[in-house]
């Protein structure tokens, strides 16, 4: 295998489990809100801005990886 054999690997990997950890931090964190709001309705205001600015936090980690991969593609400082 070439080095860009190894770099579209690298990339595949990236952006494949960077979409299944952000799939399941953002999973896990849903069910746990429907938890709390479920136990405590009083406070589901206050629970959905931090849950919605928790999942911007974990997207744009996965978009951060998104575009080192798509720098690694494109540029393929390897060569």
């Amino acid at each position: 295998m070439t080095n860009v054999a190894f770099v579209a690997l690298a990339c595949g990997l990236i952006i494949g489990l960077g979409a299944l950890g952000a799939c399941i931090g953002i999973a896990m964190m849903g069910g746990k809100y429907l938890e709390a709001s479920a136990r405590q309705p009083e406070l589901m205001d206050k629970l959905q801005g931090k849950m919605l600015l928790l999942a911007g936090l974990i997207d744009a980690a996965f978009i951060i990886g998104v575009g080192i991969a798509m720098f690694f593609a494109t540029a393929n400082p390897f060569k």
